[in-house]
């Protein structure tokens, strides 16, 4: 991914059937313990920024609901957008089918949040589209459904994040340029949970108290056992301080202007996709595309 271009306030406005569906950075990311049932108790920090997928969406009559890629190609049936839009119309017994179409421009399996953030702006599109009336809490309880992550971009705020995903606390976080780095090496979530090495008890945070400098991601000293994961980050510490996305694979470091940002992914190393970000406390969703919060 070279030079990712990003939707503008114009193109929605001449497009009003075009949704954006920004990535996020994980600022940094705790595992403060574990439920009964498994599940991993989290403390993160969520920060969008404005590298975007973009869908647009067809309602039809017959209540079919299908996914293509931006190829024609038809997407897997258990693909987020498609689960998303299932359960919103089952939620709401709606009759109506939808055709959605889906220009993917963030990686996959990357630590940025693509399927999950397509899955909430199909819940929020459609919940207009469909005119569903739901506000945006029972949206963030039906994407809980859906993924740990897709409730912050249902809220569309950076956010501090607690339990599985599902506590969210808006916050204001500085805005800059970042290098964001795929190493075209896809680490698989699950394994990364389950991983030997993680560490699981980290000393819960109070958000009020929270200096990111302080701060870990606690999936980087496995991600770097991977050999492409380290070379890249070996390159981009050069430059600035390097933190890992999620569960990875990405890396990101912040910059101290748009033209640094760009000047250090022109000398990206062959076998490494690096483009130039600028992080949003505010989800496009609603800031380009005129979605009021319901």
């Amino acid at each position: 991914m070279e030079g990712s271009t990003v939707s503008t306030s114009s193109d929605c406005e001449s497009d009003a059937t075009k949704w954006l569906a920004p990535a996020k950075l994980n600022l940094f990311l705790h595992i403060v313990g574990r439920r009964d049932d498994g599940y991993h108790l989290l403390q993160t920090a969520i920060q969008f920024i404005d590298v975007c997928d973009e869908l647009s969406f067809t309602v039809n009559d017959e209540g079919e609901i299908r996914c293509m890629g931006a190829d024609g190609s038809i997407r897997q049936q258990h693909d987020l957008t498609v689960r998303a839009a299932r359960l919103l119309q089952e939620e709401c017994s709606v009759r109506k089918g939808v055709d959605i179409h889906l220009k993917k421009v963030i990686p996959t399996g990357a630590g940025f949040g693509g399927g999950s953030s397509d899955a909430a702006t199909v819940l929020l599109a459609l919940n207009r589209l469909w005119e569903c009336g739901l506000d945006t809490c029972a949206l963030e309880t039906l994407g809980a459904q859906l993924g740990a992550d897709v409730p912050v971009f249902v809220r569309g705020e950076a956010s501090w994040v607690e339990g599985v995903g599902e506590r969210l606390q808006a916050m204001e976080f500085h805005e800059t340029w970042y290098v964001a780095v795929f190493p075209r090496v896809h680490l698989d979530t699950r394994e990364m949970f389950a991983h030997p090495e993680l560490v699981r008890d980290c000393i819960p945070i109070p958000a009020k108290d929270l200096v990111l400098q302080q701060t870990q991601n606690v999936f980087e000293p496995i991600a770097r056992q991977h050999a492409q994961i380290e070379h890249a980050w070996q390159w981009l510490s050069r430059y600035s301080r390097v933190r890992l996305t999620g569960s990875g694979s990405s890396l990101y470091a912040p910059c101290k202007s748009q033209l640094q940002a760009e000047a250090i992914v022109a000398d990206c190393p062959q076998g490494l996709d690096a483009f130039a970000a600028k992080s949003m406390n505010r989800s496009p969703v609603y800031s380009l595309c005129g979605y009021n919060r319901v």
